[in-house]
C-alpha cells in the first residue's frame, strides 16, 4: 500500500499468500513453541494488506476458527486494515471477527501524505464504513495511530482525531514511529506522546500507548523487511 513511514511497503508486492500457507504459518510458530497454549490471539498486519487477498484470507480464517482446523475463537482473531473500503463493507456482512483500521491522521492532507491509499478512499469514506460495520455488543474497531514528530503529532491533530472518531465504537492504539534507515520521519518525545494520550483521555476514548518489541533488529512495527544474502 506504499505507506510512507513503513519500511515494508518499500519492498512491493512480491505475490499474495494462499490460504494454505497462511495457516501454515500458524502451526509453524504452535510446533516451535515450548508452551503452544500461549498461542491465544492472531492478528492479520504486517506485511500486507489483508482485504486484498481477501477470498485467501477469508478461507484461512474460517480454517482457523473451525472446530476441526485450529479451534480459536473469533473473539481472539482480529484482521487490520488501512482503508479498503469496500472490501470493508463486505467483510462486516460476511465475517465476525474483530476489525483494527491503520488510520494514522484525522485529516485528508495528512493522511494522503502518509498513506496514499487515502486518494482513493477517502476519511469520509472510511470512518463512514466504520460507523456502520456491525459490531457485536461491547465489541468495538481498534485505530492504529502511528505518531511522527511534527507530522500527526499535535495537539490539534489529538482533537481532531477524537472528533473524527465521534460515533464509532471506538479505542486507540498509539504507536511512536519506530525509526528506519528508509525514512527521515522521527518519533516524538514520550512527553509529547503522554500529552497527545491525555487529550484523548479528556475526551473518554480509550487511549494506550504501545510498546514496540523488535526494534533492535528491525522486526517492530513498520519495520519488517526482507534481505537476501
Amino acid at each position: 500500500m506504499d505507506c510512507r513511514f513503513c519500511l515494508t511497503a518499500k519492498q512491493g508486492l512480491k505475490r499474495n499468500l494462499t490460504a494454505s500457507e497462511i495457516v501454515d504459518q500458524v502451526i509453524h510458530v504452535k510446533r516451535s513453541m515450548n508452551d503452544p497454549d500461549r498461542l491465544t490471539n492472531i492478528v492479520f498486519m504486517g506485511m500486507g494488506e489483508p482485504l486484498a487477498n481477501y477470498d485467501a484470507v477469508k478461507k484461512a480464517v474460517k480454517n482457523l476458527m473451525d472446530d476441526a482446523g485450529m479451534n480459536f475463537s473469533r473473539r481472539k482473531i482480529t484482521l487490520s486494515t488501512c482503508g479498503l473500503v469496500p472490501q470493508m463493507k463486505r467483510w462486516g456482512q460476511e465475517m465476525n471477527i474483530k476489525l483494527a483500521v491503520s488510520l494514522n491522521a484525522a485529516d485528508d492532507h495528512t493522511r494522503s501524505l502518509l498513506m496514499p491509499i487515502n486518494n482513493k478512499y477517502s476519511l469520509k469514506d472510511l470512518l463512514g464504513a466504520c460507523k456502520t460495520f456491525p459490531l457485536p455488543k461491547g465489541e468495538r474497531i481498534t485505530f492504529e495511530y502511528i505518531l511522527i514528530k511534527g507530522i500527526n503529532d499535535s495537539d490539534e491533530d489529538a482533537r481532531n482525531l477524537a472528533e473524527a472518531l465521534k460515533g464509532i465504537q471506538a479505542k486507540i492504539n498509539l504507536i511512536p514511529l519506530n525509526p528506519h534507515q528508509g525514512t527521515s520521519m522521527s518519533p516524538p518525545s514520550m512527553v509529547r506522546t503522554r500529552q497527545f494520550q491525555d487529550i484523548l483521555l479528556s475526551r473518554y476514548y480509550t487511549a494506550i500507548i504501545r510498546k514496540s518489541r523488535g526494534s533492535d533488529i528491525l522486526a517492530a512495527c513498520g519495520q519488517l523487511s526482507g534481505k537476501a544474502s
